[in-house]
C-alpha cells in the first residue's frame, strides 16, 4: 500500500465537484495584502504560540528570571532563552527599522539571530523581538530593557511592523527580511536607487548595502561599509572598494559602546539564507491552509463529502507551494561566492554548528564549504525548524516525496542536475537519519543501498 508520502501528484485523484470548480474562484477574489487576517490564519487576532509568550508565561511564574542590569544583560538573557548565539551578530547601520531615529552609520542596530526566532537592538532603544509561530509565521515584539524592575518585563506585540514585513518584500506574508539599500550620510536609503531583497540567489555584487561587514572575500565588491551621496541627476557617488575586506569596524564608527565589534560575512549570508526560506515555508504553509479550509468549507455548504485529501484546485495549490519550497530547501540558483570564497569568524562558525544534527557518519546540513558556496550539503537546515515540521499535512507530505525523488535520481526535469550522485547521497543520509517525522521508507531505502 502505498503511503501518502510516497504519492507523487500525478498519483493524486483529478475529479472535480462542484466546490471545487468554485473554489480557484473564491482564492483569486481574496485581496492579496489581507491574505493572512482573513481565516483560517487570522494573523492579528489569533493568540501567538511562540518563545516570547513561552518566555513570559515562564517569567510570570518566577521560573525564569532576566538580569536587568541594563539592556545588554537583559539582552543576553532573553537571547539565551531563544537560544541565539552572540556570536551570530550582525550590524546594519541604514534607517530601515522602526527604531530609525536611532540607527545611523554611527549608532548601527545590532542583530543577532537563532534557528527560530531574531531579536534587535539600538543603543539607547528598545529590543526588537521576531519569533516564529508554527502557523501563523513570524511575531513582532518590542520588548523595553528600561522597564522599571519592579514591573515585569512584557513582549508588546506589535504589528505596525508588518508595514515592511508583511507586504511585497515579504511576499505577502508576514516575513523576515534581509534589504540591501544605497544609504545616505546619516544612513537614510537613497529611494532613487531601490532596494534589493537578498536571499540565496542575490549575487555578492548586490548585498549588504546599509550593514557593515566583517570579513574576506577577495577581490569582488559587494555594497557593505560605505555610503553614497545622491547627484542632482539622481546618480549616486560611492566608493565600494573602501568598504571591501574589512577586518576592524573601528575606523567607520565608535565599536565601544558594542560588546561584539563583528558583522560576521559568513553570519549575514546564513542570515540571508535563512529568512528567505522562512518565508517561502510561511507562504507555502499560508496557501496551503487557505485550500484546504477553502476546499472543506465548500463541500460542507454544498453538502458534498468533506475530504482530507486536497483534490482539483486545492491539490494544484498545494503542488505548487511545494515545489517553491523544495527549490528553497535544495538551494536552487544559489548565488556563488567569489573566486578564492569567503573567509569569516570562526566564533560564528562554531556557535552555528554546535548541536547541529548528525548522521552516523558525522555530516550536518550545518557543515559550510564557503569556497564556491555557503554549506557542503545543498539542503537547507530549515528543514528543523518550526514552521517546517509543522507544515500542514497534505503540504508536508508532498514536500517529503518530491525531495527524496529529487534525491534518490527519479527527477527527469534537469533542474536539479547539479546536485551530484555523491552529495544526494549524503543529504539522503543526513535526512532520514536526522529528520524528526522522516518517513520509514526513507531508512529502508538506505539499508537496501
Amino acid at each position: 500500500m502505498t503511503s501518502p508520502a510516497s504519492k507523487s501528484p500525478t498519483q493524486r485523484s483529478s475529479f472535480l465537484p462542484l466546490s471545487l470548480a468554485i473554489l480557484a474562484s473564491s482564492i483569486l477574489t481574496i485581496h492579496a495584502e489581507d491574505e493572512y487576517e482573513n481565516a483560517p490564519i487570522r494573523y492579528s487576532d489569533s493568540t501567538p504560540n511562540d518563545a516570547a509568550q513561552q518566555l513570559e508565561s515562564l517569567m510570570a511564574a518566577g521560573k525564569v528570571k532576566i538580569d536587568r542590569t541594563d539592556p545588554w544583560t537583559v539582552l543576553r538573557d532573553v537571547m539565551k532563552q531563544f537560544n541565539i548565539p552572540q556570536e551570530s551578530q550582525v550590524m546594519v547601520f541604514s534607517k530601515t527599522s522602526k527604531q530609525n531615529d536611532r540607527i545611523s552609520p554611527q549608532t548601527p542596530r545590532v542583530v543577532y539571530f537563532g534557528d527560530n526566532a531574531y531579536v534587535g537592538y539600538c543603543l539607547g532603544g528598545s529590543i526588537e523581538v521576531a519569533t516564529i509561530d508554527p502557523k501563523l509565521g513570524p511575531i513582532f515584539y518590542l520588548l523595553d530593557p528600561y522597564e522599571e524592575p519592579a514591573k515585569p518585563l512584557h513582549f508588546q506585540r506589535d504589528n505596525s511592523c508588518l508595514s515592511c514585513h508583511g507586504g511585497p518584500f515579504t511576499p505577502e506574508v508576514p516575513g523576515v527580511i534581509v534589504r540591501s539599500v544605497y544609504p545616505g550620510p546619516e544612513g537614510h536609503p537613497i529611494m532613487s536607487q531601490g532596494s534589493t531583497v537578498v536571499d540565496t540567489t542575490t549575487p555578492f555584487t548586490d548585498r549588504w548595502g546599509g550593514w557593515y561587514v566583517t570579513g574576506r572575500h577577495g577581490s569582488v565588491l559587494h555594497r557593505g561599509n560605505v555610503t553614497a551621496t545622491e547627484k542632482n541627476d539622481q546618480s549616486i557617488d560611492i566608493d565600494f572598494k573602501a568598504g571591501a575586506n574589512i577586518t576592524n569596524l573601528a575606523k567607520f564608527f565608535d565599536i565601544t559602546p558594542y560588546k561584539r565589534k563583528q558583522s560576521d560575512i559568513v553570519a549575514l549570508m546564513v542570515l540571508e539564507h535563512q529568512t528567505s526560506v522562512q518565508n517561502i515555508l510561511t507562504k507555502a504553509n499560508h496557501a496551503a491552509l487557505r485550500a484546504m479550509h477553502m476546499q472543506t468549507s465548500l463541500q460542507r455548504e454544498l453538502g458534498e463529502t468533506v475530504m482530507s485529501e486536497p483534490t482539483g484546485t486545492a491539490r494544484r495549490i498545494i503542488d505548487h507551494a511545494a515545489e517553491d519550497v523544495v527549490e528553497a530547501l535544495l538551494f536552487k540558483d544559489e548565488a556563488e561566492l567569489p573566486d578564492g570564497g569567503i573567509e569569516g569568524d570562526p566564533a560564528f562558525q562554531t556557535a552555528f554548528t554546535k548541536r547541529a544534527p548528525q548522521s552516523s557518519d558525522g555530516r550536518s546540513l550545518k557543515d559550510f564549504q564557503l569556497l564556491h558556496r555557503l554549506f557542503k550539503y545543498r539542503c537547507s537546515y530549515m528543514v528543523y525548524s518550526l514552521t517546517f515540521q509543522h507544515l500542514t499535512a497534505p503540504l508536508k507530505e508532498t514536500v517529503l516525496a518530491r525531495l527524496w525523488d529529487i534525491l534518490d535520481g527519479k527527477d527527469t526535469s534537469g533542474h536539479f542536475d547539479y546536485l551530484t550522485t555523491t552529495e544526494r547521497g549524503h543529504i539522503r543520509r543526513i535526512l532520514a537519519e536526522t529528520l524528526p517525522g522522516a518517513p520509514a521508507e526513507w531508512k529502508k531505502a538506505l539499508a537496501s543501498k
